[in-house]
């Protein structure tokens, strides 16, 4: 059943890689999004074609998640899930018409194996249902809420150029991984008293999930494919990651040597985010008539 859960995570990831790439085809057909007209600019997103085929290919992603952690352990399905991002490559050249260059190969490779490591070296129940600190859980969710407004009104003011797109994408990332920190304290909750779906980390969730939708939307519309996808699905794994460690009490490592591979496996992360982005071309200053 292992070898079924393991095919079932790299189908889940090819799957939601391509649902990216036809949510941002879709998302540049449409309609500038406006935060000021946002059902307009909503239903406008899915009158276009790919982005409603991207939505409905992320649906099945998720499906496959499941089933996927129903046969498989959590940490070996995350893990493949995770490494998964540099199946992005090949769907966005050959179907999608791409191209990567030799930052956006580095970028996708150093990123897929850092989240790789860390998924593979989370101990085995680490975080399970252990109960989370509520004190930890408002001081991060304020700080991850507050740098993902911060990243989307910055995305939003700006000029639109390429570079607000990549913050727009870190924001929708790091507002995922809110909802996804939330959803987390729910799983401990629900199950026994359903009356706890009530709670205010619902509402987060619902609010978190709506403006990385939009901030997802709008960033595909100012930067390419390939580094507003990668970067905020690198902002969302690293949010989960560190929402594991602060909020759940999920430990770094189980000794000294552990503990530095995985922080270097992290540091490896931040730098895929900061390779991603090709650098922007320099303008030539106009000649001066002689």
């Amino acid at each position: 059943m292992t070898e079924l859960g393991i095919g079932l995570a790299l189908a889940c990831a090819a799957t939601a890689n391509v649902a990216m790439l036809c949510k941002h085809r879709g998302a540049c057909a449409a309609p500038d999004v406006c935060m000021r007209s946002p059902l307009r600019s909503a239903a406008a997103l899915f009158r276009s074609r790919w982005w409603t085929i991207g939505f409905a290919i992320a649906f099945v992603a998720w499906a496959l998640h499941v089933a996927a952690i129903a046969v498989a352990p959590l940490s070996l399905v995350q893990a493949v899930i995770a490494g998964g991002l540099v199946l992005l490559a090949l769907p966005a050249q050959r179907w999608f018409g791409h191209r990567l260059g030799r930052r956006e190969w580095a970028g996708l490779g150093l990123a897929a194996a850092g989240l790789a490591f860390l998924a593979c070296t989370v101990p085995a129940g680490g975080g399970a249902g252990g109960g989370y600190s509520l004190a930890a859980m408002i001081s991060f969710q304020a700080a991850m809420v507050g740098a993902g407004l911060a990243l989307l009104v910055s995305g939003l003011m700006g000029n639109s150029r390429p570079a607000h797109g990549i913050a727009l994408g870190v924001a929708s990332g790091l507002l995922i991984g809110v909802a996804n920190v939330a959803i987390k304290a729910l799983t401990q909750t629900v199950p026994g008293d359903l009356l706890a779906v009530a709670s205010p980390w619902t509402g987060l969730a619902a609010l978190a999930g709506v403006g990385a939708f939009f901030a997802l939307a709008r960033g595909m519309q100012l930067g390419a494919a390939i580094p507003v996808i990668a970067t905020a699905s690198v902002a969302t794994n690293c949010g989960a990651i560190i929402g594991g460690v602060i909020v759940f009490g999920d430990p770094i490592g189980s000794g000294l040597v552990e503990g530095i591979a995985r922080c270097t496996a992290f540091a490896a992360v931040i730098a895929a985010a900061a390779l991603m982005p090709a650098p922007e071309p320099r303008r030539q200053p106009a000649l001066q008539p002689a």
